[in-house]
């Protein structure tokens, strides 16, 4: 029997995006998957979309109608009977030879829980985040330079019983905008998974900034809000969380003082938010 992946999309506004995601699926040179679409759109946007690709591999469309990446991930979860479960943005893009690599290395590797990857933009350098360019195990310090959501891939045993903090995340409710991910392999980490990060294991993920307009300033404070919230929720110590707070601050007036003012206000959003994350107990917006 063919190892099997479950792939969880969340997916919310958006028709061209998913049906590009999609597209990638039906490339993929490994076949031993299904897409778990969790559609959170109050209309039907996206059957034609779905009913096309479902000659094609197989698709089960769930319907969740309460806002959330993370309950949407949730909702996956708990309908997921495969070997292994991945958690792809409706936005980003799978190479074709990507499925057939993650099955490739849990069959090599069967004492790893987990492996993730790293994000790349139409030029294939890292997109939304820093990756680290160094492969290896994950830990409590490295965590937020080797894993994002989209580049998730888990053992479905390994994280039976565990869920995405609802309050994280985009559309949570909450100003913890981001994070959820993070949290999820920091639980697993401590119940004592193995994880590994590859960075040559890449997912396609366009660069949300360019341009800095107000949306993006908006998402680097939620963002930043949602990474500060997590160090304090996992019991970072002091210094790790002063540390959050130095790379901003110095991006911040780097961009200032070569007057790329927009640039310097979006880290200062993520300065402000991480800051907020880390002192404040409430998540009202």
């Amino acid at each position: 029997m063919l190892t099997r992946f479950s792939l969880v999309m969340p997916t919310v506004g958006r028709v061209k995006e998913p049906e590009r995601f999609l597209a990638s699926l039906a490339a993929q040179t490994f076949r031993g998957f299904e897409l778990l679409a969790v559609d959170q759109n109050p209309d039907e946007r996206l059957a034609p979309v779905l009913g096309a690709y479902g000659a094609l591999f197989p698709v089960r469309h769930l319907r969740e109608r309460r806002a959330g990446a993370s309950r949407a991930r949730n909702v996956g979860l708990r309908h997921s009977c495969s070997d292994f479960v991945a958690f792809p943005d409706d936005d980003c893009e799978y190479p074709s030879l990507l499925l057939e690599k993650v099955a490739q290395f849990f069959k090599r590797h069967p004492e790893i829980d987990g492996l993730t990857g790293r994000l790349v933009d139409e030029k294939g350098e890292s997109s939304i985040l820093d990756f680290d360019s160094e492969p290896g195990l994950l830990n409590i310090t490295n965590v937020w330079i080797r894993s994002i959501e989209a580049t998730i891939f888990l053992r479905r045993d390994s994280v039976r019983g565990l869920w995405f903090d609802e309050n994280l995340g985009k559309g949570s409710g909450t100003t913890w905008g981001s994070g959820e991910g993070t949290d999820y392999l920091l639980q697993l980490l401590g119940k004592g998974a193995s994880l590994y990060y590859d960075p040559r294991l890449t997912v396609f993920h366009p660069s949300p900034v360019p341009p800095y307009d107000a949306k993006a300033m908006r998402r680097a404070y939620e963002y930043g809000c949602g990474r500060g919230h997590v160090l304090r929720k996992h019991e970072y110590p002091l210094h790790a969380r002063a540390q959050s707070l130095v790379g901003p601050l110095g991006r911040a007036a780097g961009a200032a003082a070569s007057l790329r003012i927009d640039e310097a206000g979006y880290q200062w959003n993520i300065l402000r938010g991480r800051l907020r994350g880390l002192l404040s107990t409430t998540d009202v917006i």
